[in-house]
């Protein structure tokens, strides 16, 4: 007689590590500030700052950038239009055109899917937007 295999338990998921939550969570106070600083990486910390009002080398409305997916090898380039600040749950808009079609895509800079993010020019150099462009059509 053939052996039966039981697959039930190799579907499941192991149970997730216990991490000591601060004294302080469990009264409510300090939990929002916990929570981004355990679950995201330095470096995923640093690139949302990036997008914040008060880093020195902030990333504004209006600059070209390139985001690289990391699950579909795909990269877009477009115009940043919009950015919304809310910690963890920041996200950005771009915008280009592909095909005679606008097209915006919003991004999560948190996202484990985000693989990198170049920047082409800065707002403030105006005549840089010429050169980049050009280069973009071709």
């Amino acid at each position: 007689m053939p052996e039966i295999l039981v697959y039930a338990n190799y579907g499941r998921n192991p149970p997730p590590p216990a991490i000591p939550a601060p004294t302080n969570a469990y009264a409510g106070k300090g939990l929002m500030s916990y929570l981004p600083q355990r679950h995201l990486s330095a470096e995923k910390q640093d690139l949302i700052a990036r997008f914040g009002k008060r880093h020195p080398e902030r990333i504004l409305p209006g600059s070209v950038l390139q985001v690289t997916n990391a699950q579909a090898p795909t990269t877009f380039t477009g115009v940043l239009i919009s950015i919304r600040r809310r910690g963890a749950d920041t996200s950005f808009v771009l915008r280009n055109v592909v095909q005679r079609t606008g097209v915006e895509v919003q991004y999560f800079p948190a996202s484990p899917h985000l693989k990198a993010i170049k920047l082409f020019y800065l707002r403030d150099s105006a005549e840089k937007m010429t050169s980049i462009s050009r280069g973009l059509r071709a």
